[in-house]
């Protein structure tokens, strides 16, 4: 059994599918079904005895400043979460890893799932019943992962959070050394480098049941959770379109981030109301 170091909460992404909301403010401190969702996590992690909690931030990052007079955790700023993918989140605490707890910060738990004492390092996984396009795994006869794929159908896959023992941390964070400088590096997620090095990095799977954990990647997927945010979105910007259409909130549906072509910067989204679709960029308003 290995006694839990520590938990590092990753919320330095801009989250621009989750738009406009992310775009107003960082995705771990929408509320949801009434918790800021890092708190919730921060919380649960405190009622499982684990006090040492980094929080990683980038976007916005002035906006997390109050968790530390709040729960006396510890904040470290990642510089480069808007040109490298959540590697970088990794190598700005790798001092800190050890029996760790690598979270997300806009997970939402409907139980706790952290323990003081874990006995191998794991991911969490939920199954899909049918297809899905999420990172699905599969185990040997004693649960190790041995190979990752990109979509699947009836399997676990890959969502939630991890925890990294001594010896993963320590072999993590040498292969993370050797490849941080390759051109190809700054655009994978950690969970990439992880999967290049199966065969180096032993983790095991942690199956949860349905209705555990939840991830919304968009406003629609965090309505039908949380159905108070059908009527009232919390947005200002869908505040003012929705005036200034003539609808309610709960009329602009189907919300999806546009990117710009080069930069793949966040600009704007699109939306739907009563079968008409618009364009609403942040920087020039609505577009019919």
């Amino acid at each position: 059994m290995y006694h839990v170091d520590n938990a590092v909460i990753m919320a330095a992404g801009t989250s621009s599918r989750f738009a406009p909301l992310s775009y107003e403010r960082p995705k771990g401190l929408i509320t949801v079904k009434g918790e800021v969702l890092i708190e919730r996590q921060i919380r649960q992690l405190k009622e499982s005895g684990i006090n040492d909690i980094t929080v990683v931030t980038g976007y916005k990052a002035k906006e997390f400043q109050y968790l530390k007079g709040k729960f006396g955790i510890q904040l470290v700023n990642n510089p480069y979460y808007n040109t490298r993918n959540n590697n970088a989140s990794i190598k700005v605490v790798e001092n800190i890893l050890s029996n760790t707890y690598i979270c997300s910060a806009d997970n939402y738990f409907s139980q706790n799932p952290f323990e003081r004492e874990v006995d191998s390092a794991y991911y969490a996984a939920v199954y899909s019943d049918g297809p899905t396009k999420e990172w699905c795994m599969e185990t040997d006869v004693d649960g190790w992962i041995r190979k990752v794929t990109i979509g699947g159908e009836n399997a676990w896959y890959m969502l939630g959070h991890t925890f990294w023992d001594e010896k993963f941390s320590s072999t993590f964070r040498t292969i993370l050394d050797e490849v941080y400088d390759e051109p190809e590096t700054s655009e994978k997620l950690w969970e990439d480098i992880y999967i290049e090095h199966l065969d180096h990095l032993r983790m095991k799977i942690r199956k949860y049941p349905a209705n555990y954990i939840f991830e919304f990647d968009t406003l629609d997927e965090l309505r039908t959770f949380d159905e108070s945010y059908i009527n009232n979105t919390h947005s200002r910007i869908l505040r003012a379109l929705a005036s200034k259409l003539g609808v309610t909130e709960a009329d602009i549906v189907h919300i999806n981030c546009l990117k710009d072509a080069k930069s793949t910067e966040a600009i704007g989204f699109t939306f739907d109301v009563s079968g008409h679709h618009y364009s609403y960029l942040y920087d020039g308003g609505l577009r019919d």
